[in-house]
């Protein structure tokens, strides 16, 4: 049985750091895609970022290109988000994702075929 275990939400300031955890069993990460998605209240799910599979290539959603960085450590079968320059707008409920075996990435809500519980991170202003 697969399950994502997120952590590491919470309140913080514009302009400041965190740093959030997604802790995977029952699948090695490094032979599947894994990404982040988000969804503000009143909102769709929304693509964040992807690793592809043994991590060749990471993509980023364009508002957070640059201040968003999606990476793994394979020991750990973790993921990770860390989200720098926080501002209001990043406020959502995060969630991290895998995708099946034979996709490159995942980019949309519907390839991803075991989600985390999410984790809350608010930013104010």
């Amino acid at each position: 049985q697969v399950q994502l275990v997120e952590s590491g939400g919470g309140l913080v300031q514009a302009g400041g750091s965190l740093r959030l955890s997604c802790a995977t069993s029952g699948r090695s990460i490094s032979d599947y895609p894994v990404g982040w998605f988000r969804q503000a209240p009143g909102k769709e799910r929304e693509f964040v970022a992807t690793m592809s599979v043994r991590g060749v290539n990471t993509y980023y959603e364009t508002s957070v290109k640059g201040r968003f960085t999606i990476s793994r450590d394979d020991a750990k079968n973790t993921v990770y988000l860390q989200m720098n320059s926080l501002k209001p707008e990043d406020t959502a409920v995060y969630y991290c994702g895998t995708g099946p075996r034979g996709f490159l990435f995942i980019s949309v809500p519907s390839s991803v075929d075991y989600w985390g519980q999410g984790a809350q991170v608010t930013v104010s202003s």
